[in-house]
């Protein structure tokens, strides 16, 4: 079965719909959202239903739990309190509904999902090795899929060993899955934060123990546009152009 993952849409309709598009022309069967469907961008109804139409799972991400009342905002930058405040003002009953029943984390097809990490499934930031061995310490699986730090990268530990890892691009050859145990981060759909603008993604083959990260151009101009349109920071449009 090959499945597509996707993490940190932030209600960015103009990246997840050039994504769904690139995953229905690959072989994946299913997609996976890690979380964070709404937050910094201008379409929270469309990509909830997006979501919601296509993705076997999906998890909730802080911006979602910000939006629902799960979590205070006073947890939150700036820019991203706006963003939630504006989205709970025009976000239709329905999604919000959907949203609410929402968790960190999962699990599906013997692989752990978590948007944060298996530590924290909703704050932790995983960015160091040092962190991706005590995760992996937290987690028996031997593929987790996390989520949140908009970075595509991916972590491996071999039995006896401590963890290595790096940040993943889309022209590398896929990671090999098998002797070794993983913490998997596809990057972000919405708002990448590794310097590349492009929408990010991951293509999980567990038949054959392969994981390929994806990048996927899109509208970045209309994006930024409808951010701007909601009165939404203009920094929130300024930095999807730098990938960061």
């Amino acid at each position: 079965m090959q499945v597509a993952v996707l993490s940190d849409i932030h209600a960015n309709r103009h990246a997840l719909e050039a994504v769904l598009e690139d995953v229905e022309r690959s072989e994946a069967s299913e997609i996976w959202c890690l979380g964070d469907v709404v937050g910094y961008g201008a379409d929270p109804n469309d990509c909830t239903e997006l979501i919601r139409r296509h993705a076997a799972i999906c998890l909730a991400g802080n911006h979602d739990l910000a939006v629902t009342g799960a979590l205070s905002l006073d947890d939150f930058s700036r820019g991203a309190a706006l963003a939630a405040r504006w989205t709970q003002e025009v976000i239709a009953p329905e999604p919000l509904a959907w949203l609410s029943d929402l968790r960190a984390a999962g699990d599906r097809a013997g692989v752990r999902l978590y948007h944060g990490s298996p530590r924290d499934p909703v704050w932790e930031y995983v960015l160091s090795a040092l962190l991706a061995d005590l995760c992996l310490d937290a987690t028996p699986a031997e593929v987790t899929l996390i989520g949140h730090s908009h970075v595509a990268l991916a972590f491996h530990r071999l039995e006896g060993e401590s963890a290595t890892g790096e940040r993943r691009r889309s022209d590398e050859e896929p990671a090999a899955l098998a002797g070794r145990r993983w913490l998997l981060n596809p990057g972000s759909v919405g708002q990448p934060r590794d310097g590349d603008p492009r929408a990010a993604w991951l293509l999980l083959d567990l038949e054959a123990g392969t994981a390929a990260w994806r990048r996927t151009t899109y509208d970045v101009d209309g994006a930024a546009a409808a951010i701007r349109a909601a009165r939404l920071p203009d920094s929130l449009a300024e930095r999807l152009q730098y990938g960061q």
